[in-house]
C-alpha cells in the first residue's frame, strides 16, 4: 500500500470519528443525525475511500451505548451499502448523480439499523426505520452540495 493511500485512509477515519463524537447524542439510537455520514459521499469520487469510512464507523461505534450491536450492524450496514453503491457507480459516471443515488441508497438500507434497534432496544421496527431513514436522508442530502463544493477545491478523485 502506498503511503498516500494509508494517510488519506487515516485522515478520513479520523474525521469520521471526530465528527461522530462531536454530535454523539444525535448519532446513536432511534433518532440519528450522524453528520459524519456525509463522508459516505467520498466513495462517489473514488471507491478506495470506503476503507477509511468503514474504519471510522467501526471506531466510532466502539463508543456507542449499544455496544456490540452497533459494531456488528453499523459496520455491516456501511460495508453492504457502500459495496452496492460501488457496483452502481460502474454504470453511473456523473458524481453529482452518484451522490444523489447514494443518498437514497443509504436512506433505504437504514432498515438494517432499524432491525438492530429493534433487537437491542425493542423499538418498533417501522417507526424506527422511518426516523433513522429521515435522519440519514437529511444528512446525506445536505452533504451533496457540501461535498460537491469541497471536491471543486480538493479534487477528491486524485487524493488517493
Amino acid at each position: 500500500m502506498k503511503v498516500k493511500f494509508l494517510a488519506t485512509t487515516g485522515i478520513i477515519a479520523a474525521l469520521y470519528i471526530a465528527v461522530t463524537l462531536l454530535v454523539a447524542p444525535f448519532g446513536f439510537t432511534e433518532i440519528q443525525f450522524r453528520v459524519s455520514e456525509m463522508f459516505n459521499h467520498l466513495v462517489a469520487f473514488n471507491p478506495r475511500f470506503m476503507l477509511g469510512i468503514v474504519i471510522g464507523v467501526f471506531i466510532s461505534n466502539l463508543f456507542s451505548p449499544l455496544g456490540v450491536y452497533d459494531l456488528v450492524f453499523g459496520v455491516s450496514h456501511s460495508i453492504i451499502t457502500l459495496t452496492i453503491f460501488i457496483l452502481i457507480c460502474k454504470f453511473v459516471k456523473n458524481t453529482l448523480l452518484r451522490m444523489i443515488i447514494n443518498t437514497f441508497l443509504f436512506t433505504v438500507t437504514m432498515f438494517i439499523i432499524a432491525f438492530e434497534l429493534n433487537l437491542a432496544l425493542e423499538l418498533p421496527f417501522l417507526l424506527t426505520w422511518f426516523t433513522c431513514a429521515v435522519g440519514e436522508f437529511v444528512v446525506l442530502a445536505v452533504g451533496v452540495p457540501i461535498m460537491h463544493l469541497l471536491n471543486k477545491r480538493l479534487n477528491f478523485k486524485d487524493l488517493v
